[in-house]
């Protein structure tokens, strides 16, 4: 079976409903970290409006990021039998990606979140179908991208272990999940031992690697140590990071064109980016500057995906970024 995929993601994918909120308020720590969202409790409380956004989540975020940027892409994942399932295939065939190796479960519903939208940032609710996870076979692929899935996946994980183990020149990029991370680490350690470049942000790498460390060169030493050849770690608005063979570098956000309306994919335009680029042949360091461009351009619209850009419009953005937006080793 020969496939020929550049890129297949390998997660789930859902149906968000954005529930946009105004009588709400934020309350946070003295160092701005830990906040809450607060609402009236036992109250009727009044929201602006309800959008129904299909096909997302961090791996399907990632197979559209792939495909708009013009990689033959395609998504493992599971969906329900039902209205939400078709609405979600429909929309990832117009984005391009190919969905032979998304199971359709009969007796299982389409995972379905709903996001506490409330000014730029959002929570979200989320509950996964218990759906058989399973590893289809795949053929011949350039990248596989893990991400997300759910706590009773590690049977695939040992699957696609299996699989990588049989097609060496298969590379791997790992953003793990929240399930994932619970897992630990000893029951994926041949996951990250095979990730050729790994992301996550700064507190998933603390939890990871339980510590209370925020030195960003520590951090990336410590999950280097785990295996993987690549290091990416993004610190919010501070920016993201690569550590590799020894050396840290820094990438800062991209200007902001607007004020942003809705933060949701930002982490997965940006890690989803920075894999294509490698495996369109950029060097680590090119690739890391197309990351941030993406996730610019997401936060402008409702959603995950809408914002994503085609390469011809990435590279226009970066062809015209600001002096200050470069690469830096940290010393």
């Amino acid at each position: 079976m020969k496939n020929n995929y550049d890129f297949v993601a390998v997660g789930e994918t859902t149906m968000d409903a954005f529930i946009r909120l105004k009588d709400a308020s934020v309350h946070c720590d003295i160092n701005n970290i830990n906040c809450q969202i607060c609402m009236a409790f036992g109250a009727k409380i009044p929201y602006e409006s309800v959008t129904e956004v299909p096909a997302v989540g961090n791996a399907a975020n990632a197979s559209v990021a792939a495909s708009r940027l013009g990689l033959k892409s395609a998504l493992v994942a599971n969906v329900g039998k039902d209205r939400n399932g078709e609405t979600c295939l429909k929309s990832l065939k117009e984005d391009g990606v190919s969905t032979e190796f998304i199971n359709i479960s009969p007796d299982k519903p389409t995972n379905y979140h709903y996001i506490i939208w409330f000014e730029s940032e959002r929570t979200i609710l989320q509950k996964h179908s218990d759906f058989d996870y399973k590893l289809p076979k795949l053929g011949k692929v350039k990248w596989v991208y893990l991400t997300s899935l759910g706590e009773k996946s590690l049977p695939l994980h040992a699957k696609l272990i299996d699989y990588l183990r049989q097609n060496p020149e298969t590379k791997l990029a790992f953003q793990p999940g929240i399930f994932q991370i619970k897992m630990g680490v000893e029951k994926l350690r041949e996951i990250y031992a095979r990730s050729e470049v790994f992301f996550s942000n700064v507190e998933e790498a603390q939890m990871i690697l339980d510590t209370n460390e925020r030195d960003i060169r520590k951090l990336s030493e410590g999950i280097h140590a785990l295996g993987p050849r690549m290091v990416s770690l993004s610190d919010g608005t501070k920016g993201a990071y690569l550590y590799l063979e020894g050396e840290l570098w820094h990438i800062p956000m991209y200007p902001d064109i607007a004020a942003p309306l809705d933060r949701t994919g930002a982490g997965d335009a940006f890690s989803s980016t920075f894999a294509v680029g490698l495996v369109l042949g950029l060097s680590p360091t090119e690739a890391l500057t197309w990351g941030p461009i993406n996730s610019m351009s997401v936060v402008q619209e409702i959603g995950a995906q809408k914002g994503l850009l085609t390469r011809a419009k990435l590279e226009e953005y970066l062809q015209n970024s600001p002096a200050e937006y470069k690469t830096k080793k940290i010393n």
